[in-house]
């Protein structure tokens, strides 16, 4: 049962010595239930945030997000072009704590939203490049996780692995994800600074401005396409304004295989849902992923899209990915935070001729002779207004068909034997 505002508040001038609360009223956004949530207004009209934890992995959550609020530092937090919360105060209660924080302001916006004209779009693209642009010192010295290159592609090979182990990945992605992780290409970048959780409603904009980031628990060295997933499955019209503004801001730091390592980490996430089905024996959640896993088959197969890598295929479009989690009944709990879906069907082809330095292809000449190598012809292989008045959200993270007839049987026996193909 959630505990009432006034409890909260109280709990606050416990965390926070010498706080005097003038205003109080509850916060709910983002919360899915896994905290009790306040915004409070004190004396001298500061506005702070109350979160007390319901779960284990609440409470998990909220104690590395304070390490990584911690971590950044004055001298970090002045290299941002936007405002991050600030630890305050905390106090116990009921065998877990109450932590109180600075409020950000801000409104969390869709994905496309943020891509929908070119201001915003640009603010995004340099709000993303900034965290990636930090000095990565900082995150040894807070004792936060670091990972190369090399671990991160042996992270996902092990993923890769663990998923086919279980029997159920069909054999046509099994290949596809192991082509993307045999290109070497793919896996040279070097580590930067990254949120580690960034998801459109991570940034909290005002009019064109991006004015804050929240959810900080993941914050990390590693790979920043793991940041870049969700800015891919935009459909904005200025969703590649955003990533030229963020390429821009890297200063020809950023790999030109970027996107492609964000697109197969949006694919990666079927396997980490069908590992959570079967590690916590969840029959439910794993004939829902095997059907999401028989579906991007089915697109692979079906439509031509961005590859992963030059020798992959094409993957699932945006549209698919969102019709098809939508279409899915739920007959279990929800996927836990940072289990999106993110896939895209986005042409970054001219980005990465620009981000390498070629020049413009010459325009087709239909009347030129077309020079024809016939040599190895036979041998051709075929190719593939006041916060606490009114609601202003939560301006913290609170991280909590086939078809009938013999068509639908042979499509089914048809997935099944992917499936036991990729076990043995």
């Amino acid at each position: 049962m959630a505990r009432p505002p006034l409890t909260l508040a109280a709990l606050a001038t416990a965390a926070v010595p010498g706080l005097e609360v003038r205003a109080v009223r509850a916060l709910s956004r983002k919360s899915h239930g896994a905290f009790d949530a306040v915004l409070l207004r004190d004396t001298d009209d500061r506005l702070l945030v109350l979160r007390v934890p319901r779960s284990q992995g609440a409470e998990s959550e909220q104690s590395a997000d304070l390490v990584a609020l911690r971590a950044l530092t004055t001298g970090i937090r002045s290299r941002l072009p936007f405002d991050v919360p600030e630890f305050v105060g905390q106090a116990p209660v009921d065998g877990t704590r109450a932590v109180v924080t600075s409020y950000v302001p801000g409104a969390a916006r869709t994905a496309d939203e943020l891509t929908e004209h070119d201001g915003i779009a640009t603010s995004v693209g340099l709000a993303l490049a900034a965290v990636h642009a930090l000095p990565t010192g900082f995150i040894a010295d807070a004792g936060l996780p670091s990972q190369t290159a090399d671990e991160s592609h042996d992270g996902v090979v092990d993923l890769i692995g663990r998923a086919a182990d279980t029997g159920h990945l069909p054999a046509a992605l099994l290949r596809r994800w192991e082509e993307a992780t045999d290109d070497a290409a793919l896996w040279r970048f070097r580590p930067t600074v990254v949120n580690g959780t960034l998801a459109a409603d991570s940034l909290l904009v005002d009019g064109d401005a991006v004015t804050g980031l929240i959810g900080w628990s993941a914050l990390a060295q590693g790979d920043p396409a793991r940041d870049l997933n969700w800015l891919l499955t935009s459909r904005g019209d200025s969703a590649e304004r955003a990533l030229d503004a963020y390429f821009g801001a890297r200063s020809g730091e950023a790999d030109a295989h970027l996107p492609q390592r964000a697109l197969l980490y949006g694919e990666l996430e079927l396997a980490k849902w069908l590992l959570h089905g079967v590690e916590t024996h969840d029959e439910a959640v794993i004939a829902d992923a095997v059907g999401l896993l028989d579906g991007l088959v089915e697109s692979v197969h079906d439509r031509s899209s961005e590859p992963l890598s030059p020798e992959t295929g094409p993957i699932l479009t945006v549209g698919d990915v969102e019709r098809m989690l939508d279409e899915t009944p739920r007959r279990s709990r929800p996927r836990e935070n940072g289990s999106n879906l993110l896939t895209d069907s986005y042409d970054f082809s001219e980005l990465e001729r620009r981000e390498a330095g070629e020049r413009d292809t010459a325009p087709f000449d239909a009347t030129a002779p077309i020079p024809l190598d016939l040599s190895d012809w036979g041998d051709a292989t075929p190719g593939a207004a006041d916060p606490v008045a009114s609601d202003p959200g939560d301006g913290q993270r609170d991280t909590d068909g086939d078809t009938d007839g013999d068509a639908g049987s042979d499509a089914a026996t048809d997935a099944q034997a992917r499936r036991n193909a990729a076990s043995s």
